[in-house]
């Protein structure tokens, strides 16, 4: 069967300053995510691409086009069901602010029982992706043969899910996978099983550095996850 390439979009506006995005319109990559779209040609490269399949969302479709431009011709595609999490009220709040609502917790803990207020639960936002992944799989396959490779651009959330399904873990275990801007994952599908061959790969280990708090100090998460995805190294 089919390999799927994910790629996260590259860091956004939203992501530097601390807003849950979600589906908000608007929001573009800033200048160091054009920059990560820009260099995406480059590592591709050596990689055979049947087609690009993006969210719909801007900072998606952003992310994608210079690789686009660098392969004329090459089939373009959008799809809904890889969009991001519809996180309803919670959508264009500060994540800092979010902390404190109880919703959070279930969010980290038991996220196959989040259901965000106005929005979806997350149980539905995996269960579109995947359809989507096996849909796709299914048509490049008989498109372009098997083995066969293709791309999407999607969202750390949707990212995240996508791999712990082709791992097969239960949903409630996937805010242990981290995906960052503009990472690449890589999830080879066969008749029996899938592979993981890639998980976040950017190329760079900046993001294994040790963050700073306000005061100059180390600081450590608490083991809590980036709802959305997070912004990736400074």
């Amino acid at each position: 069967m089919a390999t799927l390439i994910l790629v996260r979009h590259g860091r956004s506006t939203a992501n530097i300053s601390g807003v849950l995005a979600g589906r908000t319109p608007g929001v573009a990559l800033d200048e160091r995510g054009a920059a990560q779209a820009a260099a995406l040609p480059g590592r591709l490269a050596g990689l055979p691409l049947a087609a690009v399949v993006s969210s719909p969302l801007q900072r998606c479709l952003e992310t994608v086009r210079p690789l686009v431009e660098a392969r004329p011709g090459i089939e373009t595609h959008q799809d809904d069901r890889i969009s991001e999490c519809d996180y309803g009220d919670w959508s264009g709040r500060k994540l800092s602010e979010l902390a404190d609502e109880p919703l959070m917790s279930v969010v980290q803990q038991h996220p196959s029982a989040a259901v965000f207020p106005g929005g979806e639960s997350m149980r539905a936002m995996q269960a579109r992706a995947v359809d989507a992944v096996r849909d796709w799989n299914t048509r490049v396959e008989a498109e372009h043969g098997e083995g066969a490779a293709y791309l999407m651009c999607s969202h750390g959330d949707i990212i995240k899910s996508l791999v712990a399904d082709a791992l097969g873990m239960h949903l409630d275990l996937f805010q242990r996978i981290h995906a960052d801007p503009c990472s690449v994952t890589a999830i080879r599908y066969t008749r029996l099983r899938p592979f993981v061959v890639r998980l976040g790969d950017t190329g760079d280990l900046g993001s294994l550095t040790p963050r700073e708090n306000e005061a100059g100090e180390k600081k450590d998460s608490g083991g809590a996850a980036v709802v959305g995805g997070g912004s990736g190294a400074p």
